[in-house]
């Protein structure tokens, strides 16, 4: 098995490898000066179980380039099988016709993956489930949810007046597996989107007073939904809020957002690097998903049970 990766997160990279007892596999990811990506494998990869590493994350098309070249370049050099990791999926979010005469950015992605050499993915909290369909080849979406339990009940010892929130309709079911992992109560926020990036919080239903409340969601972009959703929960009576989300994109100027929200805690998942922002900010917080995603490569390469991780 030989491990490779680019530039987006080297650092969760690196902690895999550790974690699996193996070196990074030797390669250049280079510029030309006109910013044309340039791959040089310096191993020898005839034959091997690949498993390139990369995020889709800003600026999404350089990265999303990279993981293509890297591809062609591995399937060039005779490898036996090649996996794309990829813990943040961009462009997951076009993932239907919005409306009329726009792209299902999503599918081409998965069909450009495939062209490029991709045997088999593995990806973290796709944004829609069913993006798994998209592609032709085995799909493999992990979850974050085994994490955000385990540091949900390190730091709350007593969960008893903990209420999960969903900040939208669409992550129901997202919250709620993460409800009766830790036997909570689960509340929805009814929200209604005027146009990407804007949300207005309409109704909360369930209820929240006297509760400390946690807010699940897959991505959190500009943060707009999750500091509106925040104060919505803290004027109808919480006495606290904090969120849980996998992929902390966070553009523009969504970590002042979140440090001036009435969020006590942000806490994402490392499938982004952090930014300094983010990480000079004092009330977001990262958690590892490097152990988890190690055990799921591991298995891949062994042919092992994927989904018996999160029983």
């Amino acid at each position: 098995m030989k491990i490779l990766s680019g530039n987006s997160n080297r650092a969760l990279t690196e902690a895999i490898c550790a974690y699996l007892n193996l070196p990074l596999t030797r390669a250049a990811v280079k510029r030309f000066s006109d910013m044309e990506i340039f791959v040089e494998i310096h191993e020898n990869i005839r034959g091997e179980d690949v498993f390139v590493i990369q995020s889709t994350s800003y600026p999404a098309n350089d990265h999303l380039m990279e993981l293509l070249v890297m591809m062609d370049a591995l399937k060039r050099s005779s490898a036996r099988r090649i996996t794309a990791v990829v813990p943040y999926f961009g462009y997951a979010r076009q993932d239907r016709k919005s409306g009329p005469r726009t792209p299902i950015s999503a599918k081409l992605v998965a069909n450009l993956m495939t062209t490029a050499g991709a045997d088999r993915v593995l990806t973290i909290d796709l944004h829609a489930g069913q993006i798994q369909g998209f592609f032709d080849i085995p799909t493999d979406n992990l979850y974050a949810a085994p994490v955000f339990v385990k540091d949900i009940q390190d730091r709350f010892q007593d969960t008893g007046d903990i209420t999960i929130v969903s900040p939208d309709v669409g992550g129901v079911v997202r919250a709620r597996a993460i409800a009766q992992r830790i036997d909570s109560d689960l509340a929805i926020i009814d929200k209604r989107r005027e146009r990407a990036g804007v949300s207005e919080v309409m109704n909360i239903i369930g209820d929240v007073r006297g509760k400390r409340c946690l807010l699940i969601d897959d991505i959190v972009d500009s943060a707009g939904t999750l500091c509106n959703a925040a104060e919505a929960l803290m004027k109808a009576g919480a006495t606290s809020v904090s969120a849980y989300v996998t992929h902390g994109v966070l553009s523009g100027q969504a970590v002042q957002r979140v440090t001036n929200s009435p969020l006590q805690e942000l806490v994402t998942t490392d499938t982004i690097t952090a930014t300094d922002a983010v990480k000079a900010a004092h009330n977001i917080r990262q958690v590892t998903m490097a152990p988890l995603m190690a055990e799921a490569i591991r298995r891949v390469s062994e042919e092992k049970s994927v989904s018996s991780l999160f029983y």
